[in-house]
């Protein structure tokens, strides 16, 4: 019989779940959310979303996956059936699963993007561009679909090849590189950003209090954030839970992630803010503040193009462990399952990723005035990532977290949950449980309700 995977130490835990969760949202998503709803007021929200909503479904998802020690797909079965329950609350980890898989297909899309704009970078051809240039760049890349397949191609191989050598010599050491190498790039741009850029207005836009933006709509944008940030309901916590050993506390673990959430997510505000301001641009931009805005101040700085290049290297790191542990489920539960080779289950699941993934590759070109569900008023001119991103975030996820509170802070036997939570004196297991009781759900019910509505 195969001798089971866990991690090495608590420590290569406590790394790799950081890794898993520390990704793009944090550092493109977060600041322009911030900037533009409430600076000091978002982020306050946004930290007591954090430690009262996702830090307890954290805690439930890493419980589930260690007591279980299944695949994710299977494992709230497991969980269920051991509490005399019915195997059909493994519809936590099927959804999980199913939403995760679907949204890397379109998340690697766009670090496929980061992995080009790298390259691009490093050879000099935002140099000295206009925003104009800089904005033709970026609408021809989108607009040729073979250059866009490659590179998302060229980053789920290179996930892939990681990914196959297994969870001590692939997951965990990839996490062990990728987490210093992300703090030390940052913080050299920040310094970077903090001695040339606007400090004053940048700080102001992301940091002042401005209590009158915030509204219920920013609250639940907050709140959004902090589950989008984290992952709660993709499953993949679930997954990463099975391969961690008696002894590590998963209260200690979820405020690790929470915590280096919020470091990563303000270190990104100081680094994109100062920069924007100094050279005149609008912060106010989404997505294209990253391809866009950001790549027109490092054509036009000195030393643009090294500090470019680290940038993008920068989002890379970002993106590389969480698609590792968003395809985890899917590999673990192919490995058990059908039984096959690792390396044959990764290969497996990046290629479907992949395939799938060209739907939404190419809403940005061939299919960009292609609306599957045009005739659904909520998606009237919609395309296929659009559509996507909707479902498996504002969808999907929300309703895998709201079973998982209820689940574990209903319906799981009491004595499962102690044994899971030992670790954790009682004041915090107790608060933790009541959290998943009753702030947990409501929260969760109100987005879902919002997001459908």
């Amino acid at each position: 019989m195969k001798k089971p995977d866990f991690w090495s130490s608590a420590t290569a835990f406590y790394i790799s779940a950081v890794g898993a969760a520390v990704g793009l949202g944090s550092i493109w998503r977060f600041p322009y959310l911030a900037g533009t709803s409430g600076g000091g007021a978002f982020i306050l929200i946004f930290t007591l979303a954090l430690l009262l909503i996702a830090v307890p479904l954290l805690v439930a998802e890493f419980a589930i996956g260690r007591q279980a020690r299944c695949n994710a797909p299977r494992a709230a079965g497991v969980v269920a059936e051991q509490s005399g329950l019915s195997r059909r609350w493994s519809a936590i980890g099927v959804l999980g699963s199913i939403a995760a898989f679907w949204i890397a297909s379109y998340y690697t899309v766009i670090a496929g993007w980061v992995l080009a704009y790298a390259w691009k970078c490093a050879r000099g051809q935002l140099d000295h561009q206009s925003h104009a240039a800089v904005a033709a760049l970026r609408q021809a890349f989108l607009a040729d679909p073979v250059q866009m397949a490659a590179w998302h191609l060229a980053f789920l191989a290179c996930v892939a090849l990681v990914s196959a050598r297994g969870v001590n010599r692939g997951i965990e050491l990839a996490n062990r590189i990728r987490a210093p190498a992300l703090l030390i790039l940052l913080c050299i741009l920040v310094g970077y950003s903090l001695q040339v850029g606007d400090v004053r207005r940048g700080l102001e836009f992301a940091f002042g209090l401005h209590w009158a933006q915030v509204s219920p709509q920013v609250v639940l944008a907050a709140i959004g954030q902090a589950f989008f940030a984290t992952g709660v309901g993709m499953a993949m916590m679930i997954a990463y839970g099975q391969y961690v050993s008696a002894g590590t506390s998963l209260l200690r673990s979820a405020l690790i992630v929470a915590g280096s959430i919020l470091l990563v997510s303000l270190l990104a505000s100081l680094l994109v803010f100062p920069l924007v301001f100094r050279y005149g641009m609008n912060p106010a931009q989404g997505i294209t503040l990253v391809f866009d805005v950001l790549p027109t101040v490092f054509a036009e700085m000195p030393g643009g193009r090294l500090l470019g290049t680290l940038f993008f290297v920068l989002l890379v790191f970002a993106a590389f462990t969480p698609t590792i542990a968003i395809l985890e489920p899917i590999i673990a539960w192919l490995i058990e399952r059908w039984h096959l080779m690792r390396g044959v289950a990764v290969f497996t699941t990046a290629v479907a990723a992949w395939l799938l993934g060209l739907a939404s590759m190419l809403s940005f070109n061939l299919w960009s005035h292609h609306y599957p569900l045009d005739f659904v008023s909520r998606y009237s001119g919609q395309t296929v990532f659009d559509i996507s991103d909707d479902i498996a975030s504002n969808m999907l996820l929300p309703v895998g977290a709201l079973l998982t509170s209820v689940f574990v802070g209903w319906l799981v036997a009491r004595p499962i949950v102690a044994t899971q939570m030992q670790e954790s004196g009682d004041s915090a297991r107790t608060l933790c449980i009541a959290l998943l009781r009753y702030l947990c759900p409501i929260a969760i019910a109100i987005v879902l309700v919002t997001a459908l509505f």
